[in-house]
């Protein structure tokens, strides 16, 4: 009898199953928060609720994308949420002003995120500064410039084409969804499948040992918050076609969902640790809570409250997961 049940009672096999269920804590977690949902309001698994869950989800999935790879690398990013504000306002001057520029406007908002996004990857490549201050200047830049732009106003008054951008459908989804849903995939097999991936996990894991290996550090930071800022851009573009019209505040606080989302679906704020796939089901989390709690009627402030807790909880699991490793 002992025989039998002795292998069960190993220590081995204990930590197999304590850590299955750390590695599945978020998956766990939103199939309990979707079961909730569903089991308190009809609403919920209608499927115009689905889709605005997608829709709403979409902006942050461009940033939460560029946040990921920058984390990887032991880095941060704070400059997302004003690069969106900056692209938007950039977009809809150009627009008002050049309305036949209507379908290059974007690429020009596109532009000055990658640009913003591209000083913040010089200033930390270059190690002059840590990337919490490089970023923290971007922020504080880019949210003054999108104010300059509008001369302290919004935007608004742009021609109604501008609002096909993102408010058209295709296949019954809205193409900042189709682009979530494609950058989700193509950067998940980048990070997996290309050398570009490999590099930016081994700067972010051990720097010293990928200059030993021969990885060239400089470039795999720069273009990291250059992508960030390129999405961000992008994000901004969307953002502002959705509502038809450039607003300087929009994307404020948009960098601290992100994060969270980012360390949420597990990735790890020293770097080395993380995955795309984990960086969506933590921003699905982060959707579905904010939509269900919004059909629940619970005050927002609450929603902020629940969500610090998920932030605190993953990072315990990744400040614990990391000392059992190092042991």
């Amino acid at each position: 009898m002992n025989a039998v049940n002795a292998p069960f009672d190993t220590p081995t096999t204990a930590t197999r199953v304590r850590d299955f269920v750390i590695r599945r804590a978020m998956v766990l977690m939103m199939l309990i928060v979707i079961a909730a949902f569903a089991f308190a309001n009809d609403n919920f698994f209608t499927t115009g609720n689905l889709q605005a869950v997608l829709i709403a989800a979409a902006p942050f999935a461009l940033i939460a994308i560029g946040q990921t790879l920058v984390i990887l690398t032991g880095g941060i990013d704070l400059s997302v949420g004003s690069i969106i504000a900056l692209s938007s306002m950039v977009t809809a001057f150009v627009v008002k002003g050049n309305p036949e520029l209507l379908w290059l406007a974007p690429l020009i908002g596109i532009v000055v995120g990658l640009v913003a996004g591209s000083i913040s990857g010089l200033l930390v490549a270059r190690d002059l500064v840590p990337p919490f201050i490089a970023t923290l200047a971007i922020m504080t830049a880019a949210s003054g410039m999108a104010y300059v732009v509008g001369n302290g106003s919004p935007i608004s008054g742009l021609p109604a084409e501008y609002g096909l951008i993102a408010n058209f459908t295709v296949l019954g989804l809205r193409p900042p969804v189709w682009l979530m849903i494609i950058g989700l995939v193509a950067f998940s097999i980048v990070m997996a499948r290309t050398t570009f991936g490999l590099r930016v996990y081994a700067v972010g894991g051990n720097p010293q040992a990928s200059r030993i290996a021969g990885v060239r550090n400089a470039p795999i930071l720069y273009s990291v918050y250059a992508l960030s800022g390129m999405l961000a851009g992008l994000s901004g573009v969307l953002l502002s076609s959705r509502v038809v019209s450039g607003l300087p505040n929009l994307g404020q606080g948009y960098e601290l969902d992100a994060i969270a989302a980012v360390v949420i679906g597990g990735a790890s704020l020293f770097g080395g640790r993380g995955t795309m796939w984990g960086t969506a089901l933590g921003l699905l989390l982060i959707q579905t809570l904010n939509n269900g709690l919004d059909l629940l009627g619970v005050p927002a402030y609450w929603q902020s409250v629940i969500k610090g807790a998920l932030i605190v909880f993953a990072v315990s699991l990744d400040v614990w997961a990391s000392r059992r490793t190092s042991r």
